[in-house]
């Protein structure tokens, strides 16, 4: 009798401590959602973003006191704070290149925010849209060969980054001459020019943010400003990296001036001590495995590890 009194007073002790424990545990994640797990071992806590401050692009404020125009921020600033794998990536590579962007905008005297666009645009790639727009800037062929750059079979200077980021100053100054404020040649250079002014006149519009544009253009400015808050201050919006995590400037090279026909790349790589990968990769612009120059044009080739 003895021994099943003692069985059932370690079953009912034991009973006790698992409803004390569950209890325990349920009232500590209520009071700290810290400590709620995903898959039972990654902390995760989603937060929404603080949106009482004032925000700018180049300078130039967001009505905050329009509802519409905050939660259109709030959108955009939701969708790149939690979009995890391109955010990062983004601020990677904004240490690989914004300091041969904004030295080009400050020469140009277009306002440093404008390095966003190249986010926005590329994610700071050199990448190639179903319309056929290229490069971090994603300029079109047209509006290329007007700004001057070269397009041929063997070259690409829409994948010159310093070359295409003078092209895409240009055509936005253009904007700014034209529309008188910076958010507005921001939008002008995602839409168009002129299908940005005939909607304006349309409108009645006196900004952007009076505006009802396509969804891409809608969002564009918002986007642009929510990537900015981001990649200025990472630590706020939960990514955390450290100096060896962000992608280094590409600034050990020398310039090669050439100004005739290479027939092989890959010879002309060993030549200089390198080799045909690395070629390629600080010269995206040279677009085949030669270089035809029949008409002595001087080209600059940048050589890596020099």
């Amino acid at each position: 009798m003895k021994k099943y009194i003692h069985f059932y007073t370690l079953a009912l002790a034991s009973f006790l401590t698992i409803i004390i424990f569950v209890a325990s545990s349920k009232q500590d994640q209520g009071n700290n959602p810290q400590k709620i797990a995903v898959n039972g071992n990654i902390p995760q806590v989603i937060k929404s973003v603080d949106l009482n401050r004032s925000f700018d692009f180049a300078g130039e404020q967001l009505p905050m006191d329009n509802f519409d125009v905050k939660e259109r921020l709030d959108r955009e600033l939701s969708v790149n704070t939690y979009w995890h794998s391109n955010t990062i990536l983004s601020i990677k590579n904004a240490n690989k290149y914004f300091p041969v962007i904004e030295k080009i905008l400050a020469e140009e005297g277009v306002p440093e925010d404008f390095k966003y666009v190249a986010v926005a645009e590329s994610s700071l790639r050199n990448a190639v849209s179903p319309a056929g727009a290229r490069g971090f800037w994603q300029i079109m062929a047209p509006t290329a060969r007007e700004y001057g750059l070269e397009i041929n079979d063997d070259v690409d200077e829409r994948y010159h980054l310093e070359k295409a980021t003078v092209a895409a100053c240009k055509l936005i100054k253009s904007y700014y001459k034209r529309f008188g404020d910076w958010t507005l040649a921001a939008a002008a250079y995602n839409v168009g020019g002129n299908k940005l002014s005939r909607l304006k006149k349309e409108q009645r519009a006196d900004s952007y943010y009076e505006m009802n544009l396509n969804q891409e253009t809608s969002r564009y400015i918002f986007r642009l400003v929510a990537i900015k808050e981001i990649l200025s201050h990472p630590n706020d919006f939960g990514f955390y990296l450290e100096p060896d995590d962000l992608y280094q400037p590409m600034d050990n090279f020398k310039i090669v001036k050439v100004d005739s026909t290479i027939p092989n790349l890959g010879d002309f790589a060993k030549d200089h001590d390198t080799n045909y990968r690395m070629l390629k990769v600080y010269n995206p612009w040279m677009l085949d495995a030669n270089l035809s120059n029949s008409k002595g044009k001087v080209y600059e080739i940048k050589i890596p590890g020099s």
